[in-house]
C-alpha cells in the first residue's frame, strides 16, 4: 500500500479500505476548528488584563473568528467540490495554522482580531471539507455512524477546548492557546495526505460566484448585525448591516431561483426533512452555545474556578455527548429522525430551563445536571439532523451541503451568544444598579455594570482603598455575584422559551416515519441522480 493516498474515490472499485483512519483525520481537523472558539472563553480574562480590552474589544476578539467562518462556508464548500475536497482541507488547515501563529505573536487588539479572522477563513474551508469528504468516502450504509462520530467530536471540542486552554494558562501566557493549534494542524495535514483520498465532484460545471457573493454579503452582514446590535446598541452600523442582510437574502433567493446551476438550490427548503433539520441545528446551537457561554462565566467569576478547573468541570458535558451519540445510533433507525431530533431538542430545552434555578448561592452541582442534559441532547439530535441535511444533496454538491449544515450551526451559535449574552448583560446591569447604584460613584458603577469581571475588579480596588475598606468591597462583590446570578436565571428563562418554541416548530416541520417512508418509496421509483461520488 503506498505511503500517500493518491487514488481518487471515484476510481476505487469498492469502499476505501482505510476510511475509518481517514475519519480520524477529519475529526481531528474538526476538533481544532471548534476548540478555537471554546478555548477562548477561559482565555478571555487573561487577554482582557494583558491587552486592556474593553467589552467591545473582547467581543470582537471572539467574533472576529465567527464572521468570516459563517459567511464563507457555503462558497468555499462549493470550491472544494469543484477542484479538490482534500486540497481544500489541507489549504484550510494551513491558513488556520498561519492565523494561529500570528495570534500567538501579536500584542495589539486590532492584530489579534485580524489573526482570529484569518483563523476563521481557514475554519470556513476546513468545516465543509470534513463533511463532504466523510460522505464521499463512506458508503451509505456506514455514513450515519461516521456522522455520529463527527458530531461527537464537535461536542467533545466544546469541553476539551476550555480544558486544554486552562492547562496551558497555568504556566503560559494566553498566546499559548493560539500556538497549540499549530502542531495539531500539521499532524492533520500529514494525516490528510497519507490517509484521506483525493475527491472532487464529477461534471460540476461553473461555480455560481454571483450567488456565492450574495450569500457572503447576506450571512456576513447578518452575523455582524447580530453581534454588534444587541451588545453595543442599534446605531447606524448594525442597522445598515441588518438592511444589507435582508436585501442580500432577497437578492440571493431571486438569483438562485433563476440560475440554471445555483450555488444552493433554495427549492430544497421546500423539502420538510431538509428544512426541519436545518432549523433543528440552528435552534439547538442557539440555546446550547448561549447557555455554555454564560455558565462558564459563572464558574469562573462567581464560583472562582481557575481556567483549568473550569475546563475540568466541563468534561461531564463531553461524556454526555458520547452517551447521546451511542444512543442515537441505535434509536434513529428504529424511531426515525423526527423522534430522535425532537427528543434531543426537548432534553436540551429542559437543560436550559434548569439554569433558571441559579442564584447567588448556587454551586457547581447546580450546573452539573444542565450540562449533562445539554451534552446528551447534542449527541442525540445533531447527528441525525446532519445526516439528513447531507443526504439531501447529490454527490456533486457535498461541499455545499456541508457548508449549509455548518452555516446553520455557526449562525445558531452566534445568535445564541449574541442575543442571550445581550439579555444577560441587560439583566445584570439593571439588577446591579438596583442593588448598589446609590452607593457607588458614577464612573465606578459604569465599570461594574460593564461585565461581571469589571464589577469584581471594582470590588478589589475598593478593598485596597482605605476610605472604603473590605466590608464595602465584600458588599459590592456580593451584589455583583447576585446580579450576575439573576442575569443567568432571567436569560435562561428566555433561552428556554425560545428553545421550546424551536422544538415545536421542528416537530411540526419534520415529517413522521410514515410520510418519510412514502417519500423515499416515491424517490426510489424515480430515475437515480446521475452524479457520482467523487
Amino acid at each position: 500500500m503506498p505511503l500517500l493516498a493518491t487514488t481518487p474515490v471515484e476510481k476505487m472499485p469498492g469502499p476505501y479500505p482505510r476510511r475509518w483512519w481517514a475519519l480520524l483525520v477529519l475529526c481531528l481537523s474538526l476538533l481544532i476548528v471548534v476548540m478555537a472558539n471554546t478555548s477562548l472563553i477561559v482565555a478571555a480574562p487573561d487577554m482582557t488584563t494583558d491587552l486592556g480590552l474593553s467589552s467591545s474589544d473582547l467581543q470582537w476578539v471572539i467574533d472576529g473568528y465567527t464572521v468570516p467562518y459563517a459567511a464563507l462556508m457555503l462558497v468555499l464548500g462549493a470550491i472544494g467540490d469543484k477542484y479538490s475536497r482534500r486540497g481544500a482541507l489541507v489549504t484550510g488547515l494551513v491558513i488556520f495554522a498561519g492565523g494561529s501563529v500570528m495570534g500567538s505573536l501579536v500584542h495589539e487588539t486590532g492584530l489579534v482580531v485580524a489573526a482570529r479572522a484569518v483563523m476563521g477563513v481557514g475554519a470556513a474551508v476546513v468545516m465543509p471539507a470534513t463533511l463532504s469528504l466523510l460522505v464521499a468516502v463512506f458508503p451509505k450504509g456506514e455514513r450515519a455512524r461516521a456522522i455520529t462520530a463527527w458530531t461527537a467530536t464537535s461536542g467533545l471540542a466544546i469541553a476539551v477546548g476550555p480544558l486544554v486552554a486552562g492547562w496551558l494558562l497555568e504556566d503560559h501566557a494566553w498566546g499559548s492557546t493560539f500556538l497549540v493549534n499549530v502542531p495539531v494542524a500539521v499532524l492533520a495535514v500529514v494525516g490528510a495526505l497519507v490517509l484521506v483520498p483525493p475527491s472532487k465532484a464529477a461534471g460540476m460545471g461553473r461555480i455560481d460566484y454571483v450567488g456565492g457573493l450574495l450569500s457572503i454579503v447576506s450571512v456576513g452582514s447578518l452575523v455582524y448585525a447580530t453581534i454588534e446590535g444587541p451588545h453595543f446598541g442599534w446605531g447606524a452600523g448594525p442597522v445598515t448591516a441588518a438592511v444589507v442582510a435582508a436585501v442580500g437574502l432577497i437578492g440571493f433567493v431571486a438569483w438562485e431561483l433563476r440560475h440554471p446551476h445555483p450555488m444552493l438550490d433554495v427549492r430544497r427548503f421546500l423539502l420538510r426533512p431538509f428544512s426541519g433539520s436545518m432549523l433543528a441545528v440552528l435552534f439547538f446551537f442557539f440555546g446550547t452555545y448561549g447557555a455554555i457561554y454564560y455558565a462558564t462565566q459563572f464558574l469562573q467569576f462567581v464560583l472562582g474556578f481557575g481556567a483549568l478547573e473550569t475546563g475540568v468541570r466541563l468534561l461531564p458535558l463531553a461524556g454526555a455527548v458520547f452517551v447521546g451519540a451511542a444512543v442515537t445510533g441505535r434509536l434513529t433507525p428504529r424511531l426515525g429522525v423526527r423522534a430522535t431530533v425532537g427528543s434531543g431538542m426537548a432534553i436540551g430545552t429542559v437543560g436550559v430551563f434548569l439554569l433558571v434555578l441559579i442564584d447567588q448561592g448556587s454551586t457547581y452541582a447546580d450546573f452539573l445536571a444542565p450540562m449533562l442534559l445539554l451534552g446528551l441532547a447534542i449527541g442525540l439530535s445533531v447527528s441525525p439532523a446532519t445526516d439528513t441535511i447531507m443526504g439531501s444533496f447529490p454527490e456533486s454538491e457535498l461541499g455545499v451541503g456541508g457548508g449549509a449544515n455548518d452555516t446553520a450551526l455557526e449562525l445558531g451559535g452566534s445568535l445564541g451568544i449574541a442575543v442571550l449574552g445581550s439579555l444577560l448583560g441587560t439583566a445584570y446591569r439593571d439588577e446591579l444598579a438596583g442593588l448598589v447604584g446609590d452607593r457607588l460613584p458614577a464612573a465606578a458603577l459604569d465599570t461594574a455594570q460593564d461585565s461581571v469581571g469589571g464589577g469584581l475588579a471594582v470590588a478589589e480596588r475598593l478593598a485596597a482603598n482605605p476610605a472604603a475598606g473590605p466590608e464595602q468591597a465584600q458588599a459590592l462583590a456580593d451584589a455583583v455575584n447576585r446580579a450576575f446570578a439573576h442575569g443567568v436565571s432571567t436569560t435562561s428563562l428566555v433561552g428556554g422559551i425560545i428553545m421550546a418554541a424551536g422544538t415545536l416548530i421542528v416537530l411540526a416541520v419534520l415529517p413522521g416515519r410514515r410520510a418519510r417512508a412514502a417519500r423515499q418509496a416515491e424517490e426510489a421509483r424515480e430515475p437515480e441522480y446521475s452524479g457520482s461520488a467523487s
